[in-house]
């Protein structure tokens, strides 16, 4: 019976199964309706930057979107007008050293609120909250002039030193990826031996390998985009410059040619988005398993 089963089964004539497929993509599309949409609207802005970086000068930024020229050369010309790679390694450093200092103080306050137990966890806990709450306009008066005071101001200093002490986001997200692991791997590793240290150390990091690279990746990212803060301390120094900060000045300098603008930003996406690909599986994985428990 089982061989003859396939003879059994009725062909489709060219029109039935022509039905049966429209039918499958039409099923497809309502059901990957809203992920298209927010795909598309997420898409054209890029698409935009990287017609209007490739048009003459004259045709950026006019009703003509697509380039009747490809200009090519301007990716080299935005190096050739700026000292980007002075720019860029000062976002590299901003960004890799915030990211090192952000995981470095978040990972034990995480640990700690998450898997010990010690009088005022909980308060600790509801202040890290509250400073994730807290905008940064409130407390940036009394820090400038700290800085200020201190004679670092002018310099990537005041922006990377405080994720080595406290980054109230980083610590939220580690500790409720850290409370999705369960405890009884841990409390085994104590009972072979293992001190604190060693617990996280061989236990708890590489079984929170998603949400580290998650908070890494969203450390390295919201630096890499930071404008505010490179604006207020760096100032008129641009020696300091980040790329946010010198693609900012670089459309006044050179009398709005907006095609090397965006020349020039579509170089800034780059790094972000090559990041981003690399590392979605892990990142995808740490923020869906955040949260689960409180």
């Amino acid at each position: 019976m089982t061989a003859l089963s396939p003879r059994l089964t009725p062909r489709l004539s060219p029109r039935a199964r022509f039905r049966r497929d429209w039918e499958r993509n039409l099923n497809w599309l309502a059901v990957h309706s809203v992920g298209l949409a927010l795909g598309v609207i997420f898409v054209l802005p890029v698409l935009f930057v990287l017609l209007t970086a490739v048009m003459r000068n004259d045709q950026a930024m006019t009703a003509s979107l697509w380039p009747t020229e490809w200009h090519l050369e301007n990716f080299v010309d935005v190096f050739r007008r700026a000292p980007l790679f002075e720019y860029f390694a000062n976002s590299l450093l901003y960004s890799t050293l915030a990211t090192a200092g952000a995981l470095l103080s978040a990972i034990p306050a995480a640990y700690a609120l998450s898997r010990l137990r010690w009088r005022g966890q909980n308060l600790f806990f509801m202040l890290t909250v509250a400073a994730m709450m807290l905008p940064p306009q409130v407390t940036i008066v009394p820090l400038y002039d700290l800085w200020v005071r201190l004679g670092l101001t002018g310099s990537l200093v005041p922006l990377i030193v405080p994720y080595f002490l406290f980054d109230a986001f980083s610590i939220f997200l580690l500790r409720q990826f850290f409370l999705t692991i369960p405890r009884d791997y841990l409390e085994a590793a104590k009972i072979d031996g293992c001190s604190e240290l060693q617990v996280v150390t061989r236990v708890l990091l590489p079984m929170a390998k998603p949400g580290i690279a998650a908070t890494a990746l969203f450390c390295f990212l919201f630096t890499w985009n930071d404008y505010f803060g490179p604006l207020l301390y760096t100032g008129e120094n641009r020696d300091h410059w980040p790329l946010s900060l010198a693609i900012a000045s670089f459309r006044g300098m050179h009398h709005v040619e907006w095609n090397l603008t965006m020349a020039a930003t579509a170089l800034i996406m780059a790094p972000a988005i090559v990041l981003f690909a690399f590392a979605q599986r892990s990142f995808v994985k740490g923020i869906t398993f955040t949260g689960v428990k409180g």
